[in-house]
């Protein structure tokens, strides 16, 4: 009896062991994972029944079948299907829009049911299901431009308001034949928008466009007809002194351990080109934002920062630079330098929030102000400043006094004007005229026809 209950005692514990291990092997085993196929596509679809539907799914053991249906609301057809003798890892599935299929509401549903080789749960292996909503829309966004300046110059600035509206509208915004987006701030009345553009001087010719995309796909364009007017800039050659490069330039290299070891020249011509890439590409950062509150009017008056100012260099110049005989670097002048007395007092000519307002290289101090619809005013080669970034300027408050910090060789002051981080001609926001004409007409006829409409 003892011999006979000991043997039943070791089966039972060798049962309880194999069964131990059998429990293990199943459970770490990969031909009895338990992970179920992953169905990868959005739980929402906007679909314009133009291009297909792409689906992926994936499982580690290798996808058994699948199954895809989609759904109208009315009758449910099955739009693919497989069973694999060899399961793959992933299956890529084109859902094509079905020819027979209509779509009264705009609305449909997608079911996707998927399985895998797994042996678990009782040899049937894992399965999944999605249920996808998708919104019908072959309709194009609604776009016409409403009115516009009339011309643009190169260099210059121009003004479109236009109306965009789409009950599933994802983005817009206007794109030059260089590549170059504008973004637009709504303006008067919801669906329309408001945007300043610029023709960047050193692109020989020049288109906008607006474009629209809704959640679907759909697509709309409006050219926006400016008449172009060319305009030819001045081009300098200039011969670089030594009293300059062993002095300012000199002095400027110091702030930049990297040219140390350079040569006078190269270290101009890092500073004229190197660093003033750099600088600007702070300035076009910064001059890029464009709100997105609701503008009624943009009551912007002549920008005249300095006082019984002349002008001592043009907006455009294009500069070489010799060095005995030999050219040896290049830069646009992309400012209007005014100068008055020694240290003159910069005035702000309209309201604005300083976005900048401290050292930036070429520039020296340089306050930066934004005037609001993408409108920028820079002022470079302070001597002081009188605002931080944060502060907000009015008509007439002093800024900041005239110096030579920064690449200057007098006391002056570097106006620049910048439209959506493309610099532009100072001359037309100084000119009262150029301002009714091309900005406050065109928003004041624009609100006629959009009230009337």
């Amino acid at each position: 009896m003892r011999r006979r209950s000991k043997k039943g005692l070791y089966l039972g514990l060798f049962t309880l062991a194999a069964l131990g291990v059998l429990g293990y092997f199943i459970y770490t085993s990969e031909t009895f994972e338990r992970e179920k196929p992953s169905i990868k596509v959005a739980d929402k679809i906007y679909w314009n029944l133009k291009k297909p539907l792409n689906i992926t799914i994936e499982d580690n053991s290798g996808i058994k079948s699948y199954k895809v249906i989609l759904s109208n609301g009315k009758e449910q057809v099955t739009v693919d299907t497989n069973e694999f003798a060899n399961p793959e890892k992933r299956v890529d599935i084109v859902v094509e829009p079905p020819a027979d299929m209509e779509f009264d509401k705009g609305k449909a549903q997608l079911l996707v049911e998927a399985s895998d080789k797994s042996l678990w749960n009782y040899f049937l292996g894992n399965s999944a299901s999605k249920v996808v909503n998708i919104h019908i829309d072959t309709k194009r966004p609604e776009l016409f431009v409403v009115n516009n300046s009339y011309s643009i110059t190169k260099g210059g600035s121009a003004l479109v308001i236009f109306k965009c509206q789409d009950k599933n509208l994802k983005e817009f915004f206007i794109k030059t034949n260089y590549g170059k987006k504008y973004k637009a701030a709504p303006f008067h009345k919801e669906g329309y928008y408001i945007a300043l553009i610029a023709w960047d001087l050193t692109k020989p010719n020049f288109r906008a466009d607006i474009v629209a995309y809704d959640r679907a796909g759909n697509r709309s364009k409006a050219h926006i007809p400016l008449y172009l007017k060319n305009r030819k800039y001045r081009i300098s050659k200039i011969t670089l002194k030594e009293s300059f490069l062993q002095n300012k330039v000199a002095q400027l290299a110091e702030e930049y351990p990297e040219t140390a070891s350079m040569s006078p020249v190269e270290k101009f011509k890092f500073i004229n080109e190197t660093l003033r890439e750099k600088n600007e590409e702070l300035i076009h950062l910064l001059a890029s934002k464009v709100s997105g509150d609701m503008v009624e009017d943009f009551d912007i008056k002549p920008f005249h920062p300095l006082k019984n100012a002349a002008a001592v260099a043009s907006f455009g110049d294009h500069r070489y630079y010799y060095y005995k005989g030999r050219l040896v670097s290049e830069a646009y002048h992309m400012g209007l330098d005014l100068a008055s007395t020694k240290m003159a007092p910069i005035k702000s000519s309209n309201y604005g929030s300083v976005v900048f307002a401290d050292y930036n290289g070429i520039y020296g101090n340089m306050p930066l102000i934004d005037h609001g619809l993408g409108l920028y005013t820079l002022y470079g080669h302070c001597s002081t400043l009188f605002v931080r970034k944060g502060d907000e300027v009015s008509a007439g408050d002093t800024i900041a006094k005239t110096g030579m910090t920064g690449l200057a060789l007098g006391d002056h002051l570097h106006f620049g004007v910048v439209v959506q981080g493309v610099e532009v001609r100072p001359a037309e926001w100084m000119d009262r005229r150029w301002i009714k004409l091309n900005i406050k007409d065109v928003i004041k006829d624009a609100k006629k026809m959009i009230d009337t409409h």
